[in-house]
């Protein structure tokens, strides 16, 4: 008599052959996963874990830095390395064009996620995802035309043949204004909104089961009631979904990893910028600003149903919902049996998961 423990693992050697007509076998189950799959899991879980750290206190670290680190700054000579030099190549090219780099991988990353979440719908893809990164770059351009503004309009040149400051530089001299800081602003919001934009990774790899079971449901002409999220789209746009999420999912992370990496330099950058550019008042302002356009957008704006532009994730259909609102999920059961699960996500399904058809 085999023993449980055999046949399982003669499940994992062998494939049950099925003579049943087609669309009438048992339920699909999961593929089993490559190890480059994986590796590449293992990493964007790691950029999950660094993006989405709470916001809240994150923002909370941002101030007490932006306060106190810059008050010590003001008083204290901190010891000159790399990063204190204006021509550091960090700084000259990625801070310089800050919001350059946050748009060259945002924009890809949105377009991608809301193509695949919003089937294909263009109107939906443009009013609802990429116009919030227009209304970003609206207000990045706003703030710091308007620093540049009152830095200009209310300075003095040191020396009073010049009262412009253009001139006043040209001429060697030194122009007194205040300055409020753009160089936090630009690393604090683009942060922000890059957290913000890379939320909709959350729930990503669960599309594919809802496309795989929904996709065996309808050949089966399953008529039982289903919490299926892709049940209520048609036939065309489940296609469009799982044709353009077998695409793009290997962009979708790589994006997701540079994303990561850019954020992490952003902070590097900024902590540069607390020790060793402008004075305590200009820095923290221009946190403020920035956490504050943030939340206006971000928490209050796009939260309102039926107001363009959506929150990241959102689409035709629900995948990541409790991740945005914050609601917990419920934790599943894992199995320990076989080691099918990585990281919260079955690697594949194992014959004790309930939904699967053989395991009835």
């Amino acid at each position: 008599m085999t023993s449980r423990g055999s046949f399982k693992n003669s499940r994992m050697n062998f494939k049950v052959q099925n003579d049943q007509p087609e669309g009438k076998g048992t339920k699909p189950i999961r593929e089993a996963s490559s190890i480059t799959e994986i590796l590449v899991l293992m990493i964007v879980h790691i950029c999950k874990k660094l993006l989405f750290f709470d916001t809240n206190l994150k923002i909370a670290l941002y101030l007490g830095a932006l306060f106190l680190l810059s008050l010590i700054a003001d008083v204290l000579t901190f010891p000159k390395t790399y990063f204190s030099r204006s021509d550091n190549v960090f700084n000259q090219y990625f801070v310089k064009i800050g919001w350059f780099w946050t748009l060259f991988l945002t924009v890809p990353y949105v377009l991608l996620t809301s193509y695949t979440t919003c089937c294909g719908k263009r109107k939906l893809i443009v009013t609802g995802h990429m116009l919030r990164l227009f209304i970003a770059t609206i207000f990045w351009y706003s703030w710091t035309t308007l620093f540049n503004i009152i830095e200009t309009k209310y300075g003095r040149c040191n020396s009073k043949s010049f009262d412009n400051k253009i001139t006043c530089l040209k001429n060697g001299h030194f122009w007194n204004g205040f300055d409020i800081s753009g160089h936090c602003f630009i690393l604090i919001y683009s942060s922000l909104v890059m957290i913000e934009e890379a939320k909709s990774i959350n729930g990503w790899e669960r599309i594919k089961d809802y496309i795989r079971d929904e996709r065996y449901s309808r050949s089966v002409d399953d008529k039982s009631v289903s919490t299926n999220p892709l049940k209520n789209i048609n036939a065309d746009e489940l296609e469009v979904l799982r044709v353009s999420y077998d695409n793009f999912t290997p962009y979708v992370r790589a994006f997701l990893i540079a994303i990561s990496l850019l954020q992490l330099l952003w902070d590097v950058m900024l902590v540069s910028t607390i020790l060793y550019y402008h004075i305590m008042v200009e820095k923290f302002i221009s946190g403020v600003i920035a956490i504050l356009t943030w939340f206006v957008t971000y928490r209050v704006w796009y939260t309102i149903p039926n107001i363009v532009p959506n929150l990241p994730g959102d689409g035709i259909f629900k995948y990541n919902k409790d991740k945005i609102t914050g609601t917990p999920i419920p934790k599943k059961k894992m199995s320990t049996s076989n080691g099918k699960h990585f990281m919260g996500m079955p690697l594949n399904k194992s014959q004790d998961d309930p939904t699967s058809e053989e395991a009835r």
